[in-house]
């Protein structure tokens, strides 16, 4: 049985810092790769890596993965919105900023207070939830404001459209798993089921979209495709279904508005990207609102 905890060790603080840098910096990565290999078939060829691997990892520890519970409708549903994030999340960065996509990604967790009590009425919005909405849609108004001023505006409006469509996809994945039961299957098969569905769904995503596929790679693009599915897609993903089941999912949750904020830096710095004054206005309230949503009712 489980041990859980009631508040974040330093085992706990240091695996999430770890998660959100790395995620800040693969969304960094993956723009820098993109003129080495087209973004959609990235992620195509980091979640069949991501499978074989979470696989083989499920064999080692005896997770049963093919067993009958009743999960399998509401996961292949999870997978397919899982890999249309992902589809939107790499496709945006093409024509955005690593840090302007992440600051509209991260807007997830608003979706998810707003549409979730529609399926689970227990989960009415509190008074602070409000709040943090409309902090949230402040944050994306005065980050839209940056693409007026582009230099190619409809492509600035195209990434930002497509990042909030990605994390759109997100809140919806997590809406699924919350009001199926999912999350009483074991994080392995839960992963599995969002990895597995993502390699076969995002070839003919690729293809739709008129991509080339790129086998002579760079090793640049070598390293970065490692990276990518070893840490990112398999190692910070399981950490963070493992820290799920055994730590209080609210502060968890807390530390995600973390990510737009290392993003922010590695796009500076690696990308030169511009770091505008309505950029960190946004980020600072999606951050803001973030913390209000996900904060425990005081007992």
């Amino acid at each position: 049985m489980t041990n859980r905890k009631d508040h974040l060790d330093s085992v706990a603080v240091s695996l999430l810092l770890g998660c959100c840098l790395f995620w800040g910096f693969q969304q960094v990565l993956v723009k820098a790769t993109i003129p080495d290999l087209p973004p959609v078939f990235q992620a195509c060829l980091r979640f069949i890596g991501a499978t074989v691997l979470l696989w083989l990892w499920c064999l080692w520890r005896g997770v049963r993965l093919f067993e009958r519970d009743g999960s399998l409708w509401p996961g292949l549903v999870a997978g397919c919105l899982f890999a249309l994030e992902f589809a939107c999340l790499y496709a945006g960065l093409q024509f955005s900023a690593a840090s302007r996509l992440t600051v509209f990604l991260y807007t997830s967790p608003f979706w998810v207070a707003a549409l979730l009590p529609f399926f689970v009425p227990s989960e009415k919005l509190r008074p602070l939830q409000w709040l943090g909405l409309g902090l949230a849609f402040a944050a994306v108004g005065f980050a839209l404001r940056d693409a007026w001023g582009a230099a190619s505006p409809v492509d600035q409006w195209r990434g930002d459209l497509l990042a909030l469509a990605a994390g759109g996809f997100w809140g919806l994945t997590t809406i699924v798993m919350r009001s199926t039961g999912l999350t009483r299957v074991s994080p392995e098969k839960l992963l599995f089921f969002q990895v597995s569905v993502s390699a076969v769904v995002l070839p003919f995503l690729s293809l739709l979209l008129g991509e080339h596929w790129v086998w002579t790679v760079s090793a640049f693009a070598g390293w970065s495709l490692a990276i990518q599915t070893v840490v990112g897609a398999f190692a910070s993903y399981l950490a963070w279904m493992w820290m799920l089941g055994r730590y209080p999912a609210t502060k968890i949750s807390a530390f995600v508005f973390l990510t737009p904020v290392f993003a922010l830096l590695f796009g500076a710095l690696w990308l030169h990207e511009p770091v505008t004054l309505n950029l960190i206005i946004s980020l600072a309230m999606v951050a803001a609102g973030i913390m209000l949503v996900n904060r425990k009712p005081a007992r």
